[in-house]
């Protein structure tokens, strides 16, 4: 239940050193398997899952005393830390040709902090990382610059008829409030024609509210560019097929970012929003942006 099922599917023959302690794995189980690595004395502990998966991984690591460098497989719903690979298969590749590492945060965010419209994120430890170039992501960073003129210039654009899927994040938080309507911060809302048609929802509630004309808003995450694939998986691919994208960011997010990233899970997708993308960072203004 812990992968040894995919590995033999894989056509691995893998040592498995425990098993989940019951019907469903938990925190403990992540940190029971940490501590037979370390006393295996592995090379790398490659896990998959998100922030509090890594927060895990590294607090058993702590009380092991150990350095043993880890790296994370992006799956989880919040991946904000830097240990983890840009992509699921980038980190395979990283895994098996790294010389070097590095000490890396691992990060989560305060989510009592986030619903009440403030991004924190609180350091939940370091571990050392294999370093590759570009294809391990970089820390969430938080902006302070005003999207203000943003938010109000998005709002004064929206169109009567059109559904609207609304992304997690400040930015598009700051268009919610400029539409009058109480979103959520760390979920997916659907708005049309003056209302929330669907509050926090899961991929399947957004299919069902879309319409025949659907614009997604979203923004980028600071500092790793991730526009789908990261905190908001409920805008899946079936969702974006069926949907206009429109990405939204101040200037200096766009300056500390570099690029833009997709990892919807489908490569076809992804392959349709690779390439330049406009991003409004204003009222008027427009920035061309590379998605990688």
């Amino acid at each position: 239940e812990m992968g040894a099922a995919e590995a033999r599917a894989a056509g691995f023959d893998p040592h498995v050193v425990g098993e989940p302690a019951g019907d469903e794995t938990t925190a403990a189980d992540s940190k029971a398997a940490v501590r037979e690595f370390v006393d295996r004395g592995v090379d790398l502990i490659l896990f998959v899952g998100g922030d509090g998966t890594a927060t895990d991984v590294v607090d058993a690591l702590d009380a092991a005393d150990a350095d043993v460098p880890v790296l994370g497989v992006p799956a989880g719903v919040k991946v904000y830390s830097s240990v983890f690979a840009v992509r699921p298969d980038v980190a395979g590749r990283v895994a098996a040709t790294f010389e070097e590492t590095k000490p890396r945060e691992v990060n989560d965010i305060d989510e009592d902090a986030y619903r009440e419209g403030e991004v924190r994120t609180r350091l939940q430890g370091v571990a050392e990382v294999p370093v590759a170039d570009d294809d391990v992501q970089s820390a969430k960073q938080v902006h302070s610059g005003s999207t203000g003129a943003l938010a109000e210039a998005v709002a004064e654009s929206v169109e009567p008829g059109v559904t609207y899927v609304l992304g997690p994040g400040s930015t598009i938080g700051g268009v919610a409030d400029e539409l009058g309507v109480d979103g959520t911060p760390l979920g997916v809302d659907v708005y049309r024609d003056g209302e929330l048609v669907v509050k926090d929802g899961s991929e399947d509630e957004i299919l069902d509210a879309l319409g025949d004309e659907n614009v997604i808003l979203v923004s980028p995450i600071g500092g790793q560019g991730f526009v789908f694939g990261r905190g908001n998986q409920q805008i899946s691919p079936a969702v974006v097929e069926r949907s206009e994208v429109r990405v939204l960011a101040s200037p200096r997010k766009l300056d500390e970012t570099g690029v833009l990233r997709v990892d919807t899970g489908d490569e076809d997708v992804d392959e349709s929003l690779r390439g330049w993308a406009r991003v409004r960072t204003g009222r008027f203004e427009e920035r061309m942006m590379k998605v990688v």
